[in-house]
């Protein structure tokens, strides 16, 4: 249900305002037609009350009804029927009540084509005021149902983004695991401790909470050390995060498909030992953050190389800044490197 127009103090204080100068100026124009002071308030009180009546009703009428196209005949038709029943109505209880003045019968007699005119363009005011103010209440509704609705598709998305990237690591590691149980039994043992370290902080967070650099790159550890596990010394990593940005916020698990991807790229297609650089820097009003590693331009397509995870995370990031440039990508010098900006608050 619309809230009244009359549930705003301020329009409250002007309604009746506007009531007050419309009865003084009624009241000094019929005394200066001659009336006395008191027929002149008591014309003015009753007519107005009546008329006040009229109004509000046709408040709460469009409180509950609101015209759209060719119903606004509908409106029309309602200020004209009130406006009539409004006059014969105060026509009948002044002549009742203030007959006895010598002349008011005829001076009301003659007012009643100006009494009428005033009247329907009172009316119509204040049901055109009352259309705008339940239009712009409905349009203000409807606004914030498309947000909501908006809001549950985009949680909806990113809450579907992790179900598909959580599988698609825990399958990686299991795989791994499968590799070492035969070989190096303690080492699975030891990866399937470290993966059950992993997944238990990463269930606890929601996906669209935020936390800061230094707790993300906590987490982002335990799954290095999952990697490491299963690569052996072929894997190291050079992470240099300047200490100002450590408190800088960025979404919850981010980072690990970023690194997962510059893993894939950096040693599946190689030999020998691979390191993976991650810097972040802050940038203006931007957390900004670079993954490096190597990769063999004969073996492998890192300017294609934006596969299930990089991919992921441009998503999210668009679902939540509504920009598509905050990821990119270049190789140079056999070097790939993604490229991450974090807008901060």
């Amino acid at each position: 249900m619309a809230q009244s127009p009359l549930s705003l103090i301020r329009f409250r204080i002007i309604f009746i305002v506007s009531w007050v100068i419309i009865l003084a100026d009624h009241v000094m124009l019929l005394h200066f037609f001659g009336l006395p002071w008191e027929a002149a308030t008591a014309d003015a009180v009753l007519s107005n009350i009546l008329l006040l009546l009229a109004c509000l009703l046709v408040m709460i009428v469009l409180r509950y009804y609101l015209p759209r196209g060719q119903q606004y005949i509908n409106v029309f038709a309602l200020c004209l029927l009130l406006t009539i029943a409004w006059l014969l109505l105060s026509k009948w209880l002044l002549g009742l009540l203030l007959g006895q003045y010598e002349g008011y019968k005829l001076l009301l007699h003659n007012s009643l084509s100006i009494r009428f005119s005033l009247a329907f363009l009172l009316l119509g005011f204040i049901t055109m005021v009352s259309i705008l103010w339940y239009s712009q209440l409905e349009q203000k509704e409807q606004e914030e149902r498309k947000k909501d609705a908006e809001k549950l598709a985009r949680e909806a998305e990113l809450f579907k983004l992790r179900q598909q990237l959580q599988p698609h690591f825990l399958f990686n590691s299991l795989n791994s695991i499968n590799a070492l149980i035969g070989s190096r039994p303690q080492e699975a043992r030891k990866m399937v401790q470290q993966l059950s370290d992993f997944l238990r902080g990463t269930i606890k967070k929601d996906e669209t909470q935020w936390v800061n650099l230094k707790e993300e790159l906590e987490y982002l550890q335990l799954y290095l050390d999952i990697e490491k596990v299963r690569f052996g010394n072929r894997l190291a990593t050079a992470i240099d995060i300047e200490e100002i940005t450590h408190n800088l916020k960025l979404p919850a698990l981010l980072l690990q498909p970023i690194v997962e991807n510059a893993i894939k790229f950096g040693l599946y297609d190689t030999i020998g030992e691979t390191v993976i650089e991650i810097t972040a820097v802050k940038e203006e009003n931007h957390l900004l953050i670079k993954v490096k590693n190597p990769f063999d331009p004969e073996t492998s397509s890192p300017k294609q190389g934006t596969g299930f995870g990089l991919n992921s995370v441009q998503r999210r990031l668009y679902l939540l800044f509504a920009r598509n440039d905050l990821v990119t990508t270049e190789a140079k010098d056999n070097i790939f490197i993604t490229i991450v900006r974090i807008p901060q608050a």
